[in-house]
């Protein structure tokens, strides 16, 4: 596998960085012994003006990736922290050049112990841990890309699992519209049942009326005969 170009240019400019806090310790030495410091203070300039361009091209090459996708998203916000440290270092040697050694013991503190003074920690100078202590900088750029492998196939089954899920809750939301339209039908067919029954229901009434119209028709006729019956009896 190729070498990443951004990162190569992140261990190149940590080796500048790491060079001036040298450089920078040098010249208070030769201040402190009365020598001459001014071809460090060239040098100390020069590279502090490389690690300025450095760090200017590893965030453009940062956002060109970001942007166009070529690394993830965590990977990119990795990234960022490291340019965030790199312009933290820039400014601590920045001001201890300008110091110009007179404060030479808060100086080299600052440099390799952290900064004690007015408490700014050093983020190049954290314990290292057992996984990278001994490995030299191709080592841990192996490492680190297998970490961000391992990342990657996370998210990748992240978004298996993901797809997965939106997949199940189409089915379900089919599935729903199914029993809707079921309901639907069901609630139509009990409706035209019930127009039908109550439909039923008044003809029986009227079937009922007519009855006992009929009932009522045929007493009167009933009567009227016996009327007759008795009327006529005795002639005989």
């Amino acid at each position: 596998m190729a070498p990443d170009p951004w990162l190569s240019l992140y261990d190149a400019t940590c080796y500048i960085a790491q060079e001036i806090a040298e450089k920078i310790q040098e010249r208070n030495r030769c201040q402190r012994s009365g020598e001459s410091s001014t071809k460090l203070n060239v040098t100390i300039r020069s590279l502090l003006q490389n690690l300025k361009e450095r760090i200017d091209q590893l965030k453009d090459l940062l956002l060109r990736a970001t942007s166009t996708h070529q690394i993830t998203q965590l990977e990119g916000d990795r990234r960022q922290n490291l340019v965030d440290d790199l312009l933290t270092r820039q400014r601590q040697l920045q001001t201890s050049y300008k110091n110009d050694g007179t404060e030479p013991d808060v100086i080299r503190s600052s440099l390799m112990t952290g900064g004690v003074k007015r408490g700014v920690s050093n983020p190049w100078l954290l314990e290292e841990t057992e996984e990278t202590r001994g490995l030299g900088f191709d080592e841990i750029r192996q490492q680190q890309q297998r970490i961000i492998q391992e990342q990657d196939a996370g998210l990748d089954a992240l978004a298996t699992v993901l797809v997965r899920q939106k997949q199940m809750g189409q089915e379900i939301g089919n599935e729903l519209e199914e029993q809707n339209e079921i309901i639907d039908d069901l609630t139509n067919l009990v409706a035209n049942t019930d127009d039908k029954l109550r439909r039923q229901t008044r003809h029986v009434k009227t079937v009922d009326k007519k009855s006992t119209s009929c009932g009522m028709l045929v007493v009167i006729v009933l009567l009227l005969i016996a009327i007759a019956v008795v009327a006529v009896w005795p002639a005989h």
